[in-house]
């Protein structure tokens, strides 16, 4: 098919671009992708509206579909979060000059270099780092690329990840490590931490999340840097930026490299999107390994003057195309100015008490749902935010998430058949959960008088 505003769809460019490269046809490029997940027919398309008021009306009755998180009682989470985002976040990201997903260059963007450098720093303060990138796409490639920077500085090709890791994280960390990178998983023990692990000399990275898939914090942490450091490999830690007001941030325990997603700093759920990565190091070698932009600030030309920009640009595929250590492209800077003004206004004291919160609320949701009949998994781990309930079979889980909705109440999300992981931030009442606890015991009561157990 061709499109008169794309030169390349046109059959002669085409054929050329595909002779040069050597691929037979187009079809090359989408045999990695399972046939399964390919639509092998045309999109079924209404026909094209004449009138910009039918089109509106057409998309406001698709969107209308959608329940969103904000007006059901909702306990979704696992890696994207309904934290309260203040007004003031909204109103900041929505000005149009910063209003655009991309990074900017110098000629047009130094208010946005400014807000950017000054969301790495409260980052760095954050997580007691010298270094903070500017924001990845998510806190998938964010983990996947901190891993690829510690095998560049090992010369190794083989990191050890932990298995309290989401199945789609794990998907992703398999197709951006691919083909040169190994992945081996570690257990997970009784409690939900990362189990007992056999590391040697051919390790580049031990890989570790907290809070984990299961809402776990896990406790090994310097354990698990001094036998990283002892055979020369690197600890790689993703951590929740939101949970760093109570909770010790990685460089604390020995961590080389932090990194994760900052959608929980003052972005809403929006389908899945609104996430954003970063990665955070000390001010050391490991440096020279980010593949991503770098803001800092200097003097000018003008003495008492300073400016913010670009650092360290050499590093990058944008100096040196062909030489980059990985592709960079659009960066998802404008969830990183959003999270600057969200850190900006908690301060230290602000994220000490969501964290406490956050922290009271899910213990007080665990004993709930307990209380209610579940059997909550990992019940003597600390948990921030999340944790897992386990049912008898799927038919039970299915069962008691569609009685749920029924309700208007989002139950969880199934992380198998069984196991269902049940999210509790500040944006959540002793109110909303004693709701959702009450609604858990009626659906218990209604499956066993049903006969299902």
């Amino acid at each position: 098919m061709t499109h008169p505003y794309i030169p390349n769809a046109e059959p002669g460019v085409r054929a050329e671009m595909l002779a040069a490269i050597g691929a037979a046809s187009v079809e090359d490029f989408y045999a990695d992708i399972p046939p399964e997940l390919r639509l092998d027919r045309p999109l079924d398309l209404p026909e094209p509206f004449v009138a910009e008021h039918d089109l509106v009306r057409h998309m406001r009755s698709l969107l209308g579909r959608d329940t969103g998180t904000d007006e059901a009682l909702s306990f979704l989470g696992h890696g994207c979060y309904p934290h309260h985002v203040p007004a003031v976040c909204d109103e900041v990201n929505s000005r149009g000059e910063f209003l655009t997903a991309y990074a900017g260059e110098p000629y047009e963007d130094h208010g946005r270099f400014q807000a950017l450098f000054e969301y790495v720093s409260m980052m760095a303060e954050l997580l007691e780092m010298d270094v903070v990138n500017v924001p990845t796409y998510d806190g998938f490639q964010a983990a996947g690329t901190a891993l690829r920077m510690a095998c560049r500085h090992t010369g190794r090709a083989k990191v050890l990840v932990s298995g309290a890791v989401a199945a789609d994280k794990l998907s992703k960390l398999r197709d951006f490590l691919s083909p040169d990178i190994e992945i081996v998983q570690a257990p997970v023990d009784s409690g939900g931490e990362m189990g007992e692990v056999v590391l040697d000399d051919t390790f580049a990275a031990i890989y570790l999340e907290t809070p984990n898939v299961y809402g776990v914090v896990e406790t090994r942490g310097r354990e698990l840097a001094e036998l990283a450091h002892a055979h020369g490999a690197l600890l790689v830690v993703s951590a929740d930026p939101i949970s760093l007001g109570v909770l010790a941030p990685p460089a604390a325990y020995g961590a080389d490299i932090a990194c994760g997603d900052i959608q929980s700093l003052g972005v809403h759920q929006n389908h899945g999107g609104g996430q954003a990565g970063y990665i955070a190091t000390h001010d050391d070698e490991l440096v020279a390994q980010f593949p991503s932009r770098l803001f800092g600030i200097a003097p000018t030309t003008v003495p008492g003057e300073y400016g913010f920009g670009d650092v360290f640009y050499e590093r990058t595929s944008f100096a040196l195309r062909e030489e980059g250590k990985e592709w960079v492209g659009t960066a998802a800077a404008l969830w990183g100015i959003t999270a600057g003004v969200y850190l900006a206004l908690m301060g230290p004291q602000g994220m000490r008490e969501v964290g406490e919160t956050i922290l009271a609320r899910t213990r007080y949701a665990m004993d709930a749902l307990a209380g209610a009949g579940l059997r909550v998994l990992h019940d003597g781990a600390v948990h921030f935010r999340e944790f897992a309930v386990e049912l008898n079979d799927a038919a039970d889980a299915a069962a008691l998430l569609d009685r749920l909705r029924a309700q208007g109440i989002y139950g969880g999300v199934p992380l198998d058949d069984r196991t269902i992981l049940v999210c509790v931030t500040e944006r959540h009442s002793i109110a909303d959960i004693d709701r959702l606890a009450a609604a858990v015991a009626s659906a218990r009561r209604a499956d066993d008088e049903g006969g299902r157990r």
